[in-house]
């Protein structure tokens, strides 16, 4: 990895995590470990914790943002996915990580799935960026938000996590009802063949 993609990471996770000043990697013996320098109560100076004694978001958020930033001179990745990225952080540190989400889009696309309001709430996310996802009959369908939400968010009246609370972040039923048909192959919605 890059040193400047090292630092980003650093600086990102001490938005997530402020106590936290950096990390290492550590050797012991044949085997490596990371070592994490944190603001300890009483102490002058930062305190030295290996990677089993750090909280299971602080590691998450290494890991996350470790995949965001990942790219060097040699491979950079085309496509990030992450699965609910916010899982085991506090909310307060939703800002930060989506913040350092759309960093890294700007040079990779970056697809992620979450059901955290606090995510999404901020309404300086376009409803284009975002798919609403539902369940029917076991079946699991993704398509844009239909036009009252994006209407919503569009206008400023909710932000995407606020639609999410209220339960009010729908898919288009259109688009829906064309992805039903594409599955049956009824492409042409029973247009006569010629």
């Amino acid at each position: 990895m890059a040193p400047n993609q090292l630092v980003q990471i650093q600086e990102y996770l001490r938005l997530v995590s402020p106590m936290v000043h950096s990390v290492a990697r550590k050797p012991i013996s044949h085997m490596e470990t990371l070592e994490f320098r944190q603001d300890t109560a009483g102490s002058a100076h930062p305190w030295r914790f290996q990677a089993q004694n750090m909280s299971d978001g602080t590691l998450r958020a290494l890991g996350v943002l470790t995949a965001l930033f990942q790219s060097n001179l040699d491979y950079s990745p085309t496509l990030i996915g992450i699965e609910e990225p916010e899982t085991a952080l506090h909310p307060a540190a939703s800002a930060a990580l989506r913040e350092a989400l759309v960093s890294a889009s700007e040079t990779t696309q970056v697809l992620v799935t979450s059901h955290s309001p606090d995510l999404l709430d901020d309404p300086g996310i376009e409803a284009d960026a975002v798919l609403a996802v539902v369940s029917d009959a076991g079946e699991t369908k993704i398509a844009p938000l239909d036009e009252g939400s994006r209407e919503m968010m569009q206008r400023h009246l909710f932000s995407a996590g606020e639609l999410l609370r209220k339960n009010q972040l729908e898919p288009d039923h259109a688009s829906l009802e064309q992805q039903d048909k594409a599955a049956s192959g009824d492409l042409f919605g029973g247009m006569d063949s010629v």
